[in-house]
């Protein structure tokens, strides 16, 4: 009798979802750490220069959105724990092998060259591994430990929000970058390692894969999702909201801490924070109040249905981003007081990693439960090409925004979207039917 077959209390009492929880708890403490480090070393290198960091933000999502779609089709026709085995001995091969270039040529410019390439590569296999690795909880727990896997899983994410970030913020002050890419490169080596040992029931497709029969398996899964009329409701709605929200992450708060913070003649804790490691208090914040959400829903029943409250906790999110946009404005950019508003945007990221976990995992799970399992790698390619297909273009606006006008205008315009976008997704009654 297989794993699969045995009923569990636990998502941890199989073997297969250990290995995967431990893969992945070490690959994405290398993720954190070379996104991290990436974010600031550009801005670090090229003077602050906002465009440049958002124009690197934008090719990689590009990169990725254009390779997740192949990813789905490789991730239902082969096995999956082995695409994520090779997947993640590659991207620890490119992380070592970009710290070993980057020792050979100095230059800032070589530098930034050889940051755009590893990001490039390095989605190119992420948008080939995550497919994979996003269907693979169905094979191996059972339908109804779906939210406790998920939930896990957010809380691992929340732990290396907490722990990963914090050791990011530490290791980028005291070491070189290039030794720093060197422990991320052992971080996927490590997770690869885990990995080699799932075994889950795969039947391979007897059809040999051909250039015509992936598009053919694209199309499949486009016209399965034109099915389910909510699902593409909310993933419409979700795509806007993406646009909005990436920026705050992605481009605010680098540029924040490295113009606002580092540029301050004093700020909260200054002898014991250095400006970098504020953003990883953020993110230490945002992971522990998910992390608490988390634990919650881990013990609670999985329900039917999960739309309206995911639409509810985005409206409540958008009144937060509204309210962190007035204090940017009135504390910092008029100059009252950067440590008030440092208190604050804390406070809101406890608030927003709580709201994201109460978000993020029903909604995970009602794609795991409702999709076909020999469609869901495709289908779930296809859902995050939707809801993330227009991060790099926002990646772009972003770097512009703060390049001309600064980072109240982002702020602004980011809040302003986010609001009309969850405001559609209120009123919509299709969302009712999630």
């Amino acid at each position: 009798m297989s794993e699969k077959t045995e009923r569990k209390n636990s998502v941890f009492s199989s073997r297969n979802f250990r290995l995967v929880f431990l893969g992945a708890l070490v690959s994405e403490l290398g993720a954190t750490l070379s996104s991290f480090a990436i974010s600031f070393y550009i801005l670090e290198i090229s003077g602050n220069n906002a465009l440049l960091q958002g124009v690197f933000l934008a090719v990689c999502g590009v990169v990725l959105l254009l390779v997740t779609p192949v990813g789905g089709v490789l991730g239902d026709r082969f096995n999956k724990a082995k695409i994520m085995v090779l997947c993640d001995y590659i991207k620890g091969a490119l992380f070592l092998l970009a710290a070993a270039a980057m020792l050979i040529a100095p230059s800032h410019t070589a530098h930034i060259v050889i940051l755009f390439i590893l990001g490039i590569l390095g989605n190119i296999i992420g948008g080939i591994f995550s497919p994979a690795a996003g269907s693979l909880f169905p094979h191996i727990v059972e339908e109804d430990q779906l939210q406790q896997a998920n939930a896990f899983f957010t809380i691992k994410s929340s732990l290396l929000g907490i722990i990963g970030v914090l050791l990011a913020g530490i290791l980028y002050a005291v070491l070189p970058v290039t030794l720093l890419f060197c422990v991320v490169g052992l971080c996927y080596v490590g997770s690869g390692i885990s990995e080699m040992f799932i075994r889950y029931e795969h039947r391979p497709s007897a059809e040999k894969l051909t250039l015509r029969l992936a598009l053919s398996d694209m199309g499949d899964g486009l016209r399965y999702l034109k099915t389910q009329r909510a699902l593409l409701t909310l993933m419409g709605a979700i795509l806007f909201i993406n646009f909005f929200i990436a920026p705050l992450s992605g481009n605010f708060l680098p540029y924040f801490i490295k113009t606002d913070v580092a540029g301050a003649p004093a700020y909260l804790f200054d002898r014991i924070l250095t400006p970098e490691l504020w953003d990883s208090v953020f993110g230490m914040l945002i992971g522990t109040s998910s992390l608490l959400g988390a634990a919650i829903l881990s013990s609670r029943p999985q329900k039917e249905k999960c739309g309206v409250s995911s639409a509810r906790k985005i409206g409540l999110m958008a009144l937060l981003l509204i309210a962190l946009t007035a204090a940017y404005y009135i504390l910092v950019e008029r100059g009252v007081s950067l440590n008030a508003f440092l208190i604050l945007f804390g406070i809101g990221c406890l608030l927003m990693g709580y709201l994201l976990s109460y978000i993020n995992i029903p909604i995970n799970t009602t794609i795991m439960r409702v999709v076909d399992r020999d469609k869901l790698s495709k289908v779930s390619s296809i859902i995050s090409v939707l809801s993330h297909g227009l991060v790099p273009i926002a990646s772009v606006v972003a770097g512009i925004i703060l390049q001309l006008f600064g980072s109240s205008v982002l702020m602004a315009f980011c809040s302003a979207g986010f609001t009309a976008a969850a405001l559609m997704l209120l009123l919509s009654k299709r969302v009712r039917e999630i």
